[in-house]
């Protein structure tokens, strides 16, 4: 697949409200991690310095933002976020496909391009929610159409939950990124997610990377419990 090295597959979440929490989970975590997501909670309080005070320490940095806007503001954006160094981005798949080659145009005009992926269908989203929206069908369904989308206008991969990878990897091929939020480890409640999977499922289903947030940040031992996960990703309980 994309990362031979497991704990490149491994992203935690910092969705904490200021630096200096993100700062403490970091040195916590040590030389376990390697990559970190910056959402929109910490971009807005921190801002886009804490995102280059990573990148120049050495991590390698997913942009969490779901970019969904008009074609030139998601341009403008994303060009953006290349200027700061971060390794992916996420942009939402139902902005269309002009919206998402816009993304991917402003992506590649770095030295090292970022991993644009599209965001499917939210892991917090049941059948009955997308309903309430105006998407008529199955989860599953919407997932699929959004992702072929995606790949078609040129984006490296997606965002979805590991429920749908094993059909996305039937109809769609290998040659691109799913990255699988909803993640917990064995044994850890399903909090607000809907839609949620062991790492050891994930992976076994064809997901690329795993997003992992509570279990790892608000456990007492942190880099223990990443440690746990990455266990998982490799098949070792």
């Amino acid at each position: 697949m994309f990362e031979p090295d497991d704990r490149n597959r491994l992203i935690v979440a910092l969705d904490v409200s200021t630096a200096d929490e993100a700062r403490r989970l970091v040195r916590a975590l040590g030389d376990t991690v390697t990559t970190y997501k910056i959402g929109k909670q910490l971009f807005t309080a921190a801002g886009p310095q804490l995102v280059t005070e990573f990148v120049a320490a050495g991590y390698r940095i997913f942009l969490d933002l779901k970019f969904h806007d008009i074609p030139n503001t998601v341009y403008a954006a994303v060009h953006s976020a290349v200027r700061l160094g971060v390794s992916m981005l996420t942009v939402h798949a139902s902005g269309g496909p002009k919206m998402l080659r816009a993304a991917v145009e402003a992506a590649g005009q770095g030295d090292k391009p970022p991993l644009v992926l599209a965001v499917t269908v939210l892991t917090s989203l049941a059948e009955e929610d997308l309903a309430l929206i105006g998407v008529q069908g199955k989860v599953q369904d919407q997932v699929l159409r959004l992702a072929a989308l995606a790949i078609e206008s040129g984006c490296g991969g997606i965002v979805a939950s590991a429920l749908e990878v094993c059909e996305l990897r039937r109809k769609l091929g290998s040659e691109f990124a799913i990255v699988t939020p909803g993640v917990r480890p064995t044994g850890v409640p399903a909090g607000d997610q809907a839609r949620v999977v062991t790492p050891l499922e994930a992976i076994a289903a064809g997901a690329t990377h795993l997003v992992v947030g509570r279990p790892i940040t608000e456990a007492q031992n942190p880099a223990a419990a990443a440690k746990a996960v990455l266990r998982e990703i490799s098949g070792n309980k």
